[in-house]
């Protein structure tokens, strides 16, 4: 019987998936507890296995080369940064994900964030909770009309928050790496140049993938380039920015604030920098998340695995180019 093996998972069981995969007539198994994953475990547990189901388990080059049987890495997620794409394909192992399933709890967060910062809401409320009724210690506190809410990155949910931003009257302007400063997009945003968004904007607001080119794509040297009352919004990937440059500027009184939900290493240490910055609006990545959104991600990512290991195409294959040789294995 065929095999399918949940490495990791951000949910509080996988009863979910085990009912799927069970149903499709597969064997299933899941690691004892929900933790992230090494190469080193992943290669353990998934001797003998068909396909794997994970979060944020580690698929590196020695993953793939220790499980040449491996069908299939669906992830739960859109990003596939913790999986060795290259390496799967060279394989023929086909990657999955879920692209497009947390567009509007995505971009109602990365809103939620901006307006928490422009409003100084979490400020404000720390200070009725310590019997404090001032809101004039927090000022300046301000409103979305007459700003400018800078979109990096023009995916499905950098378009959903462009469309949000608009509705609540902010003016929005738009960079993608595919898109022609000078142009407007679809929705009649004009896309400008990078530099020119972070010199203009009041919301700096990203979700663009993490690749190489957009590593730190907000920096030390490029924060330089931002209004000292502009605020930065990250819901993408955490390595997009650099959170220890973004606390630096918030402390020296550059940045009117920042609402961060992703960071380059999870759980984050209570020592990091953005940890005691002033102005700063941190959840746990939790923009993908609602109640809804979670079935949705689940039920989509557990279909990819047992399609593959039935020999079926996927609904979303980020390598394709490997898929006919996994469908063969």
């Amino acid at each position: 019987m065929a095999l399918i093996v949940m490495t990791d998972f951000d949910f509080g069981d996988c009863d979910f998936e085990r009912k799927m995969v069970e149903a499709a007539g597969i064997q299933f198994k899941s690691f004892d507890d929900a933790r992230n994953r090494t190469p080193a475990e992943i290669i353990e547990h998934l001797r003998g296995a068909d396909g794997a189901i994970t979060s944020y388990g580690r698929f590196t080059a020695e993953v793939f080369a220790a499980l040449p049987q491996l069908k299939v890495v669906s992830k739960t997620g859109t990003g596939v940064d913790n999986i060795d794409v290259a390496a799967a394909t060279a394989d023929g192992c086909a990657v999955c994900n879920v692209p497009g399933y947390g567009t509007e709890v995505v971009s109602d967060h990365a809103i939620a964030l901006a307006l928490a910062c422009l409003r100084r809401i979490n400020e404000i409320d720390a200070d009725m909770r310590a019997g404090i009724w001032d809101f004039h210690r927090r000022r300046p506190l301000g409103q979305a009309h007459g700003r400018t809410f800078g979109v990096v990155g023009y995916g499905n949910i950098g378009r959903a928050v462009a469309r949000k931003a608009r509705g609540l009257g902010f003016d929005v302007v738009v960079w993608d790496h595919k898109g022609h400063p000078g142009r407007l997009t679809p929705e009649d945003f004009p896309y400008v140049t990078l530099e020119n968004l972070l010199k203009t904007a009041d919301v700096v607001s990203f979700h663009t993938a993490l690749v190489p080119a957009t590593h730190h794509l907000l920096n030390a040297d490029n924060l330089k380039l931002m209004k000292d009352d502009a605020i930065v919004v990250n819901t993408s990937r955490g390595a997009v920015i650099d959170n220890d440059a973004v606390a630096a500027a918030l402390c020296a009184g550059k940045l009117w604030g920042a609402g961060i939900d992703v960071f380059e290493h999870e759980p984050v240490s209570p020592d990091a920098p953005i940890m005691h910055a002033p102005h700063t609006v941190l959840t746990s990545h939790a923009a993908y998340w609602s109640e809804e959104s979670a079935v949705e991600l689940r039920r989509r990512c557990t279909q990819n695995a047992i399609d593959v290991v039935c020999g079926r195409t996927p609904e979303a294959c980020v390598n394709p180019e490997a898929l006919s040789r996994a469908l063969a294995k």
